[in-house]
């Protein structure tokens, strides 16, 4: 890619709203991320085994707040009885198909092993989470659109 035309992104970046852009151009790709003196909301993805080395630093700062958050959400698993459903990635959770749907399954419905719980989205991937086990969902753990971390609580069966 072309100097002149990175400056100009760079330039482009600084001056407007966008906190991220991203341009592949063949088979150049160029991510900038403004960097700002306020924290913002973040979102922690897991680095896949064998990742390369240079995208490490860049997630340890992130990585301290979800520690901070860990013990809470260890205790809450500690609270439900029953069979707990966990999240088997990291992604969006959602309760239905498509915005505005029916959501898959609510609080007091009965499930067969098998049965379609929610859906995450994973890398603009969407991955329907199955019931691994029948009975009545008893709780719903996630919020619709909320972020999920591989092994956390998602539903509790009964």
């Amino acid at each position: 890619m072309d100097l002149r035309k990175l400056k100009t992104l760079i330039d482009l970046v600084a001056e407007s709203d966008i906190a991220e852009l991203e341009v592949t151009e063949g088979e150049s790709k160029v991510r900038i991320v403004k960097s700002s003196a306020m924290p913002q909301n973040q979102v922690v993805m897991m680095q896949p085994q064998g990742a390369p080395a240079h995208f490490a630093p860049a997630a340890a700062p992130a990585a301290a707040p979800v520690a901070a958050a860990a013990p809470a959400v260890a205790a809450a698993a500690a609270e439900p009885s029953g069979h707990v459903v966990k999240s088997p990635m990291v992604g969006t959770f959602y309760r239905s198909s498509a915005p505005g749907s029916a959501p898959f399954v609510e609080v007091g419905a009965t499930v067969k092993e098998g049965d379609t719980l929610c859906i995450i989205e994973a890398m603009k991937l969407l991955n329907e989470i199955d019931a691994d086990k029948g009975g009545v969902i008893t709780q719903i753990l996630v919020e619709n659109g909320q972020p999920v971390e591989f092994g956390q609580p998602l539903f509790v069966i009964g």
